[in-house]
């Protein structure tokens, strides 16, 4: 049997055709798209084992720079546009704004874009709150029959502060009637 050949070096068309087919698939950073196509390199090298030309991989890892701004360029690859989408979803969840930016910068987003994707509106953050507790059936969505005590209270908070709440936030979001709380989250999902 004879010995594989080895494969051939990741070129710009393989990278621009790899990076093509998962923004097909995912919506992506900058950053994102750099490992994935990076990962791709590292497999190729891996493959190599023994025969590595190491003048190859930085040749390859330079051509992933050059995909990555390509697309870049030409409107694929939009981190504002990404951070904004994400962060109006994560929002609607009730992620803090502290959670979002923190979300975001994991996925490679610049800081200051990450701050500016959070929604404007001056309810953002009570809304956020306000989905969290939705969810976790506290505060006015607790059951109407339920009355908490001081340590139910203090569990609350806990909650919302674990999620990034500032204190202020989430005693507001707690202390809601539920018509004014369902009336907010309605505007949040509509926004």
């Amino acid at each position: 049997m004879p010995a594989a050949r080895p494969a051939k070096p990741p070129d710009e068309a393989s990278l621009h055709e790899a990076a093509l087919a998962y923004l097909a698939r995912y919506a992506a950073t900058e950053a994102m798209l750099r490992r994935v196509l990076d990962r791709r390199v590292d497999r190729w090298a891996r493959a190599q084992g023994q025969d590595l030309d190491a003048g190859e991989v930085a040749e390859a890892r330079r051509l992933v720079g050059t995909v990555v701004a390509r697309l870049t360029a030409a409107g694929a690859v939009d981190d504002a546009a990404f951070a904004a989408a994400r962060a109006r979803s994560l929002a609607r969840t009730g992620r803090s704004r502290r959670a979002v930016t923190a979300y975001l910068a994991a996925k490679g987003v610049p800081g200051d874009t990450a701050r500016a994707a959070f929604p404007v509106e001056e309810d953002a953050e009570l809304s956020a709150a306000l989905a969290l507790a939705a969810r976790r059936r506290i505060g006015p969505f607790r059951r109407p029959d339920a009355v908490p005590d001081e340590a139910q209270r203090k569990r609350d908070l806990g909650v919302l502060a674990r999620a990034g709440f500032a204190q202020s936030i989430a005693s507001r979001a707690l202390q809601m009637e539920r018509e004014e709380a369902e009336d907010l989250l309605h505007r949040l999902r509509q926004g």
